[in-house]
């Protein structure tokens, strides 16, 4: 009976946290189902299937706490034991690192948030919507902290010396905390597919409409169609552009075969008609430039509209587009839109942050394979040259990934290498520390001989 009572009573979480997935999933996918057919209505020529791929992929969000807790309740005693000792402190560390990085971005950003009419609520929405990017920038810190606090606690304890005792390799004793770095990165990538990155870009949007300020999808966007040789200026295009909202500040230049300028059409503001398919420009300027003539420039009454011209405002805006603030389905559209555009040779920030989307996740998991190691001691001088060398190790790794991103982005590596050589070092370094651990051998003596001595 005692048995029965304890199974109940430990798969109690796994059920209430898959009835609050289960909550959630009725709150958000509907939301996201609509945001998705919003995307493809306004950008017609979006990846279908990568969109559509968003709400299956958050609800998967929604149920993976469950399916961790319940991954843990099928393990033994041992297992479930380290594990506790683990989440215990990791959401101490968590919550450390949020309150931290939360005073200090909030001091940043007080002023704006001062210029709403309701304070409490424009902080609460702001930081709400940008939770997806928050945890994907503290979780492999929160995962270092706890990882070595806790196997150095257990260390100094003789835990796991006692663990080691009764039969159990390091890597058997470790493995739970393996998974947990799995999960942990199974939860960034599914952020980092769309949320994480598109919170971080329209974070300056959410403190206009807080302060009743316009706000605007992109700036200053140059556009080229090859086959019409007409090159656009736009200045600004609006929130909600795709459904009417006019763009500002336009100029239309048209070239002739041999590159001379042939026609240019500035204006204040451009509509586009979606029935029509047709460009309203107000305030229009006209200019006709001949061969070995003075242009002349004509100021029409009134706005003039434009037929046949195929140029539609959603790809329009799509050189514009900051790479860093667009997710996978985004980085797909953008590479499918203008990867074979002649005059544009900008496709190399776009394709490493599609593959930075998918590697950047899996820090956390190498996170775990470089602290796990270096934090477990068996000798009495206790876990400090360890946490050092992981502490420094991790610095090394954010360093490095910085680095690869930015000789990716500028075309001078491959982008496939620029986003993963990181993890694969690391990884590789990862297991070297595992292979000394499990075989009782010492690491930190053994890199300290790679360096000459000083006597």
């Amino acid at each position: 009976m005692l048995s029965l009572r304890t199974s109940h009573t430990r798969f109690f979480l796994p059920a209430l946290l898959a009835i609050i997935g289960g909550l959630l999933c009725i709150y958000l996918i509907p939301m996201e189902h609509e945001a998705v057919r919003q995307q493809l209505l306004g950008f017609p020529d979006s990846n279908i299937e990568a969109h559509r791929a968003r709400p299956m992929i958050l609800g998967i969000l929604c149920f993976l706490p469950a399916i961790a807790t319940l991954i843990h309740c099928f393990g033994n005693t041992m297992d479930r034991y380290l594990v506790r000792q683990f989440i215990s402190i990791f959401l101490i560390c968590f919550g450390a690192l949020f309150s931290i990085w939360f005073l200090f971005d909030l001091n940043d950003n007080l002023t704006e948030f001062r210029e709403s009419s309701n304070l409490i609520i424009t902080i609460a929405k702001f930081y709400s919507y940008r939770s997806p990017a928050i945890i994907l920038f503290l979780l492999p810190y929160a995962l270092l902290l706890s990882l070595l606090y806790c196997l150095g606690k257990l260390s100094s304890d003789r835990e796991i010396t006692a663990m080691v005792q009764s039969g159990r390799s390091v890597t058997r004793i470790t493995a739970p905390l393996i998974i947990a770095g799995a999960f942990c990165s199974l939860l960034c990538l599914g952020l980092n597919y769309q949320w994480a990155p598109i919170a971080e870009g329209q974070k300056d949007n959410i403190l206009n409409i807080a302060r009743g300020k316009p706000t605007y999808e992109a700036n200053n966007v140059m556009y080229r169609d090859v086959h019409t040789r007409r090159l656009w200026m736009v200045g600004a295009f609006p929130t909600k552009y795709e459904k009417g909202v006019p763009l500002e500040n336009i100029q239309v230049t048209t070239t002739r075969a041999d590159k001379s300028l042939a026609y240019q059409l500035s204006a204040s503001r451009a509509y586009w008609n979606r029935k029509k398919k047709s460009w309203t420009f107000e305030d229009p300027v006209i200019g006709t430039m001949e061969p070995g003539q003075t242009p002349v420039f004509v100021t029409p009454k009134g706005p003039i509209v434009v037929h046949g011209w195929e140029e539609t405002p959603w790809q329009l805006i799509k050189p514009g587009l900051a790479a860093q603030y667009l997710g996978i389905p985004g980085l797909i559209s953008w590479l499918q839109a203008n990867g074979s555009q002649g005059f544009l040779d900008e496709s190399a920030p776009y394709l490493t942050h599609l593959h930075y989307r998918v590697a950047l996740p899996f820090a956390c998991l190498v996170t775990v394979l470089l602290a796990t190691p270096l934090a477990i001691h068996f000798s009495r001088r206790g876990p400090g040259s360890g946490v050092f060398l992981a502490v420094v190790l991790s610095a090394l790794m954010l360093l490095i990934s910085n680095i690869a991103l930015a000789f990716g982005e500028s075309g001078k590596i491959p982008p496939f290498i620029a986003a993963w050589l990181p993890n694969l070092l690391f990884t590789m370094l990862g297991l070297y520390f595992y292979h000394r651990r499990a075989s009782g051998r010492p690491i930190y003596q053994s890199i300290r001989r790679l360096f000459p001595s000083s006597d």
